[in-house]
């Protein structure tokens, strides 16, 4: 294919993939011409400023590719085109930097938080210039979320989801939260043998009963709902030895707080 038509299909899966309800179905098919199209032609063989062309033409499609594969939830569709976008944004440095590029690396920070594949998060980030860490959006927004991990703070996690620099942080933003619940869940088991429903909904950072009842009917747990109460139950009779009773107390003084700010 031609660099023309190569220009024109990715002009044309630019604009459906930016269109106010795009067709994301579409948007792959034209995502797999483009794969193909570019094997066959052998899209950067030339050398000088035809290949420069090619080269920010090809960012331009694989950053479509990456932001694609998080709307249709694909993440090891995500993490391929991110291991052939390192290649471009590393090694061709010389080229006008994309302005998706800090944006894309963020996203792939926040993915590797929400593997908890800390190791990797911390070799992308040595990768990265030190002043991008503070000053850039993208990438200071992850590098906040891993503090408060560490930190045990989940409440600023939680609240850290309202001000994500793009929508597509929200994926693996919401992946997060529910490893973050299904964590505190598994504390609250060892902690308490039951807990109103409300409390566990404050822990959980739930917004109502109903979205309590779901997750704890996904996780099997005993519901009582006369006495409105999630019934924990476990067979080792040492888990009040377990020191989580004070942390999940404590994280539920944070949230009543939180309740009285809002």
């Amino acid at each position: 294919m031609p660099l023309n038509e190569v220009t024109k299909l990715y002009e044309t899966l630019n604009k459906e993939f930016n269109s106010a309800n795009p067709n994301l179905q579409k948007c792959g098919e034209y995502l797999e011409k483009l794969k193909i199209a570019m094997i066959e032609f052998q899209f950067i063989a030339p050398e000088g400023e035809a290949q420069d062309q090619k080269i920010l033409l090809l960012t331009k499609i694989l950053e479509i590719g990456a932001l694609w594969s998080i709307r249709v939830k694909d993440i090891p569709s995500f993490e391929r085109y991110i291991a052939q976008l390192k290649t471009y944004y590393h090694d061709y440095s010389n080229l006008p930097q994309s302005p998706r590029m800090y944006s894309i690396i963020g996203l792939n920070l926040l993915r590797l938080l929400a593997q908890n594949r800390l190791s990797e998060f911390h070799t992308e980030l040595e990768t990265i210039e030190p002043d991008q860490l503070v000053s850039n959006i993208y990438i200071k927004h992850p590098v906040e979320i891993e503090q408060y991990l560490m930190e045990g703070s989940y409440n600023r996690v939680w609240n850290a989801r309202a001000n994500v620099p793009a929508n597509e942080y929200l994926f693996f933003m919401d992946i997060l939260v529910d490893t973050i619940r299904n964590d505190i869940a598994s504390s609250s088991k060892k902690a308490y043998t039951s807990l109103p429903l409300s409390d566990f909904g404050s822990l959980l950072y739930f917004n109502n009963e109903n979205e309590v009842l779901k997750f704890a009917k996904e996780h099997n747990l005993n519901i009582n709902m006369a006495e409105k109460r999630i019934y924990f139950v476990t067979k080792d009779k040492k888990t009040d030895e377990i020191p989580t009773k004070e942390t999940i107390s404590k994280i539920l003084n944070y949230a009543r707080e939180l309740e009285r700010i809002v």
